[in-house]
């Protein structure tokens, strides 16, 4: 099972008013996903990133059913959950929490705010869908009251299809998240520049 293994880097809580948790993909690591901030507005956000035992948050892939990804899901999904809950404690307001994942750990930042809407500062889902073999509209609720949302995905990509990208847009904008999707034409399975500047300047513009 996962235990909440963290690193922390940008502002130190206790000075910072914003965080953003970021959640590194299959084989990545918490390292990993902190070097993209370099490359985003963030500079007065406290940043965590939570490290997945042997590098996976999950076993199977994200379009398998639920049960057979336990009880590494579930392990996952309660990390981000603490994680949240001790930057609470910390004195952030949950308006000021930001998401970013790729990969892997795009669907898990997707799967836990769903599961979890509220109004947060932002969420960045680079190459993700929510999870399970279908969508299971029990597990979301909560209300997203207007959060900034951007999901990019290349078209094809060789992990997360297409359809369950715009499904899962469809759920969050039903939560009332505001919701950019961008399909890139044979982008890979990257992050792009294009996708760079935009949560430059929808989710993080007002930093």
């Amino acid at each position: 099972m996962h235990t909440k293994q963290v690193i922390k880097a940008g502002t130190q809580t206790g000075e910072a008013t914003k965080a953003l948790v970021m959640l590194h993909g299959r084989g990545g690591s918490a390292e990993d996903i902190l070097g993209l901030a370099q490359y985003l507005p963030v500079n007065d956000f406290a940043l965590f990133a939570p490290q997945a035992t042997n590098n996976t948050w999950y076993p199977y892939s994200f379009m398998a059913a639920p049960e057979e990804n336990e009880p590494w899901l579930s392990g996952a999904l309660k990390v981000v959950g603490e994680v949240v809950t001790d930057i609470q404690a910390s004195g952030i307001k949950t308006e000021n929490i930001y998401f970013l994942g790729f990969s892997q750990g795009a669907c898990l930042t997707l799967e836990y705010v769903a599961r979890n809407a509220n109004k947060y500062g932002g969420v960045v889902a680079f190459t993700g869908g929510l999870i399970g073999d279908q969508l299971y509209l029990k597990n979301y609720t909560g209300d997203f009251a207007g959060t900034p949302v951007f999901i990019g995905t290349s078209d094809p990509d060789p992990h997360v299809p297409v359809h369950r990208v715009m499904a899962s847009t469809a759920i969050l904008k039903d939560m009332h998240a505001q919701v950019t999707q961008k399909i890139y034409k044979n982008m890979g399975h990257t992050i792009s520049q294009d996708e760079i500047n935009q949560v430059s300047e929808l989710i993080f513009k007002e930093s």
